[in-house]
This record gives structure tokens, sequence and C-alpha cells, in this order.
């Protein structure tokens, strides 16, 4: 029954998903200028409080290598679906799903 936990993925889809339209929210398509590598990495900075819901899932739930992919390939679809320029979505999905795969590699504390 362990190894089927491992491919879960409902908990990580709907994270996600809360992630993605949190984005869609701060970054509304008409809002800012996010054609160019350079835009998008200048507006992914300002981004602390989605880092910081990332980290408290992360530490939560140790997604594992399977579900921070799973992560990835959902933010950088429902962006891409949602007509967003492909920088923003090459570097967002970048480093959305880097800061995940810190995060939950990261070891608490003692």
């Amino acid at each position: 029954m362990r190894l089927l936990g491992w491919f879960s993925r409902k908990h990580i889809d709907e994270f996600a998903d809360s992630i993605i339209a949190e984005l869609m929210q701060r970054f509304p398509q008409s809002g800012i200028e996010l054609s160019t590598t350079k835009d998008a990495e200048k507006a992914m900075r300002t981004l602390d409080r989605i880092f910081s819901r990332i980290s408290a899932f992360a530490a939560e739930r140790r997604p594992n290598l399977y579900q921070r992919a799973c992560f990835g390939n959902r933010i950088k679809w429902a962006l891409k679906e949602a007509g967003y320029p492909p920088p923003f979505v090459d570097v967002a999905t970048e480093k959305l799903t880097t800061y995940m795969s810190l995060a939950s590699n990261a070891r608490p504390v003692s």
C-alpha cells in the first residue's frame, strides 16, 4: 500500500492549482510585460508569498520526485493553456519546481 501512496497526485494537483490561480491573479495577461526571459525573471522575484506557501507545503507533505515532476508539469501546461508567453511559462515552471525540490529535500533543523 505504501508504494501506491508514492504515485498519489491528488494533494499535489490541488496545491499546484492553487499556485496557478495565485499566479494568474498576480500576473494578469494584459497587466504586466512577461514576453522576455528578463521580464519573467524580474516578475518571479516578487513572489515571496508563493515561495512561502511552497516551503510550508513541502515541509508538511514531503513530495517525492514523481509528485514534484507532476507539480511542474501541471504549472507549465496550465500557464501555456492560459496563453502566457513562453518565456514566462518556462521561468515560472523552472523557479517554482526548483523551489519545491529544494524545500522537499531540506532536512529539518534539530
